[in-house]
Parts: structure tokens; C-alpha cells; sequence
């Protein structure tokens, strides 16, 4: 199969294979992509003269077929192909015949990967940002449910203050938004179109750029050529980034839920279908899925440092540096998707128990209460603080469900203010739904048939 730089010798097999690397293994995601990013480029040609309507057909009916035959799993990239825009070309010389050796015309693979990453990182962070809401809603309907069941509130992993298991789910909730927000800011980053770029530089030819973003639905273009190309492996890191914040808050709700469904504590527990077992002993339940949320949460926030680390000190232009920054990217992607399925499986099928709650209330919890009945009373804080601290053997239990009750300010355990993040949560799934309802139909109708992109 011929390379798009073929020319009149053969690399040697050792580079060949060196600079090839696991790209045409990676690039079956990107297919779909990339035919769309070829449709695109065909419709344009055709507009500024470069094709014939005939020749725009030819090469639009052979993308067509790949988009499909992709989907059914019969589109395979082997190593001499490289990569999958190879792949592609050389299909669509093999059967459009002189259109399909035009199609390169006014791009460089550089553009084209570009092209092709953005438009399936934007879909995969569009279905991240879905599977975040959808598990921040998990998270709320159970803090509604368990509002009222007293929960220690711990710090140094100590008991401290009376909590509730509403406080609890809640919290992650909010962070997991806060997490959104800024996976937001990273999406608008990438949703310009670089097509037309080329390798940095542009080209002497009339492209037109704003109608490839359109028919791509993309809002905008990426306006200056070279700050397209030097975007490569930034916006990935900075996508990355944004959902490393959120991975983190994941592996915390993780080690939360490891700990407290411990036989010790005994506060959750998980259904058996969510757990594995041990090879050599019978009575195990192992939390599995959770403690490689800790891992693979980890090497999230790998990938972001693994792209900044490869583009940090490149010169300005294309660099085939650039091409290690896709595996962690994708890589990167699936995790994130992956991390908030599995946590959303995981808070539906939570199990509570209020028994084992409200057992581990031992009166020394009670101590800051204590003393801020105290300060009711008319004593300084620091006197009723020193005068409980040095009597701690004397305080007397208390119900706990009653003590979160005269917590009343706001997002406090008696004063949750869940309306205030659902607020937030139906804010994003409008825009969600408004980003795949321009998106979607700018997919079928430039195919002639719904595209599955990411």
C-alpha cells in the first residue's frame, strides 16, 4: 500500500516500523472521523473547482462505504498502511481513481489528523459530560433519599462532627460539577475547525475554511494556521487536565466507599454483582472496580503530564513529536468515560445502613455541639472549647439524627440546598442537548446518514 509520502525509495524497515509505531492500531478510532473530515474536504474542493460534482460523488460514495463497512468491524488498517488516513486515500484511489488522488489537494496529514482528533475528542467528551451529569444526578436523587440518616463526619479519618450520608453523596456531586464546568471551558478550546491548515502554513489555493467548519459543526474555525498546528497536544493536555480534576474526585469517592463498606465500618455495602472474588479464598467480595477507579484515575492524570511533557519544548510548526501525544489522549478519553460509568453503577446500587451509621456515633462526636451550647449559653467559644476539651469523658450521647437537624445554614446536613445543584445539572444538559442537536444533524446531513462518532 503506498504511503501518502511515497515517493521513489523504500525506508528502511527498522525506521519504518519506528515511526509507525501503534498508530494504525490506535487510528481504528478515528475512521469515522476522518471520512467525515474527507467528505468535508470534497464538498469544498467541489465548490472552489478543485473536483467535478461527478468526481465529489465518486469519493463521497467510497467514504460512505468505509463509514459502514468500519461499524460492521470490516474495515481493517494493517502496519503498511500506517495509519488510518492512509488507509483511507489509498481505498479511495483504488476505486474513485483520479478524485480520490485529488482529495489530498489543499491539506496536509498533519491538518487531517488534527481534523480527525478533534472531532472525535469533541464526541467522546460530549458523551464524558453526559455519563458526569448522569452520575451527578445519581449522587443527588441518593442525597434526597438519605438526607436524614446521620453519618460521622470525619477529618484526619477521625471521628469529628455529626454528618449525614445526604451531606456525603451530595458533596461529590457538586465537585463532580465544578468538574464539568471546567471540561466546558476545555471543549469550547477544541471545537474549531483546523482544517485548512495544513502543516502550519496554509496553502496558495482558495480554500474555504468556514465551510468545511459548518458542514463539520464546528462553531468557528481555528483562525491563524500556525496557532492550529502549535495547538496540537495542547488542547489535548488541557482536556485531559480538566478531567484529570474530576478523575481525582472519583478516586476519593472511591477510597471513601472502599473504607466505609469495610466489615469494620460496615456504613455501605455493594451488591455482589459489582464485585469479584478471590481465587484461593471463598468468603471474598473484593471491591475491584473501585479500587481501579484509584488506579486508572492515576493514570489519567499520567496522560495529561505524558502530552506536556512531549510538546514542552518543541519549536513552533508541525513536529512529528505530535504523534505521541494521540495514544495517551485516547487512551485518556476512555478512561475518563469509562471512571464515570462505573461510579454512576456504583451509587445506584449503593446500599446504606442506617444501623451501622448511627452505631458509630460515639459521644466525643458530640464534643463541638457541647460546646456551642455554651456559647448559647453566653460563654466565649475558646472558654467552652477549653471547658469541654478537658471534660471529654463526661459528655453524654445525643441523637444524632436531631443534632444534624439544628444545622440550618445553608449546605449544611440539616439545609442541604440540593435544588442548587440540580439547577446546575439541568443548565449542562441543555447545553449538552444543544451541542448534539447542531452536531448530530451537521453529521448526517453531510454523510446522507447518522454518523457514530467517538
Amino acid at each position: 500500500m503506498a504511503k501518502l509520502w511515497k515517493k521513489d525509495y523504500d525506508v528502511d524497515a527498522l525506521i519504518e516500523n519506528f515511526t509507525v509505531g501503534r498508530d494504525y492500531i490506535l487510528d481504528g478510532d478515528l475512521v469515522p472521523a476522518d471520512c467525515l473530515g474527507s467528505m468535508a474536504q470534497g464538498k469544498m474542493l467541489l465548490r472552489i473547482g478543485i473536483l467535478s460534482e461527478e468526481e465529489e460523488k465518486a469519493v463521497h460514495g467510497v467514504l460512505s462505504r468505509i463509514i459502514r463497512e468500519h461499524a460492521d468491524g470490516k474495515f481493517p488498517i494493517l502496519r503498511e498502511d500506517e495509519d488510518c488516513h492512509t488507509a483511507i486515500e489509498n481505498r479511495l484511489a483504488g476505486e474513485a481513481g483520479e478524485a480520490g488522488k485529488k482529495i489530498h489537494t489543499g491539506r496536509s496529514r498533519n491538518d487531517q489528523v488534527l481534523t480527525a482528533l478533534r472531532l472525535h475528542g469533541r464526541s467522546v467528551l460530549l458523551q464524558i459530560m453526559e455519563a458526569g451529569v448522569l452520575l451527578a444526578d445519581s449522587l443527588l436523587a441518593a442525597a434526597e433519599t438519605h438526607k436524614d440518616i446521620p453519618m460521622p463526619g470525619r477529618t484526619h479519618t477521625q471521628t469529628a462532627m455529626p454528618s449525614s450520608v445526604g451531606l456525603w453523596l451530595a458533596s461529590w456531586a457538586e465537585e463532580i460539577l465544578d468538574g464539568l464546568d471546567t471540561a466546558k471551558t476545555a471543549y469550547a478550546l477544541g471545537n474549531r475547525c483546523p482544517l485548512g491548515s495544513a502543516a502550519s502554513y496554509g496553502t496558495p489555493l482558495p480554500l474555504d475554511r468556514e465551510y468545511t467548519a459548518e458542514l463539520l459543526g464546528f462553531p468557528s474555525v481555528h483562525n491563524n494556521v500556525l496557532a492550529a498546528n502549535n495547538s496540537r497536544g495542547k488542547i489535548e493536555s488541557v482536556v485531559l487536565d480538566s478531567l484529570d480534576g474530576t478523575g481525582i474526585t472519583l478516586s476519593k469517592m472511591a477510597q471513601d466507599l472502599i473504607l466505609f463498606s469495610l466489615p469494620e465500618f460496615g456504613y455501605f455495602s455493594l451488591p455482589k454483582e459489582l464485585c469479584t472474588g478471590s481465587s484461593i479464598m471463598p468468603q471474598k467480595k473484593n471491591p475491584d472496580s473501585l479500587e481501579l477507579t484509584r488506579a486508572k484515575a492515576a493514570i489519567l492524570g499520567g496522560f495529561a503530564i505524558q502530552i506536556k511533557s512531549v510538546i514542552r519544548s518543541l519549536p513552533s510548526g508541525y513536529n512529528r513529536d505530535f504523534q505521541e501525544t494521540k495514544e495517551p489522549y485516547l487512551r485518556g478519553l476512555a478512561i475518563a468515560r469509562d471512571l464515570f460509568r462505573i461510579m454512576d453503577l456504583t451509587i445506584r446500587n449503593l446500599r446504606v445502613h442506617p444501623d451501622r451509621l448511627a452505631a458509630a456515633f460515639s459521644p466525643d462526636i458530640f464534643a463541638t455541639d457541647e460546646a456551642y451550647d455554651r456559647v448559647l449559653g453566653g460563654k466565649s467559644f475558646r472558654d467552652a472549647y477549653r471547658e469541654v476539651g478537658l471534660n471529654l469523658d463526661k459528655l453524654a450521647g445525643r441523637d444524632p439524627g436531631a443534632t444534624i437537624r439544628t444545622r440550618k445554614s445553608t449546605g449544611t446536613a440539616g439545609n442541604l440546598r440540593l435544588d442548587v445543584p440540580r439547577v446546575r445539572g439541568e443548565a449542562f444538559k441543555e447545553f449538552l442537548a444543544a451541542e448534539n442537536d447542531r452536531i448530530l444533524p451537521a453529521f448526517e446531513k453531510l454523510a446522507g446518514f447518522p454518523v457514530k462518532v467517538g
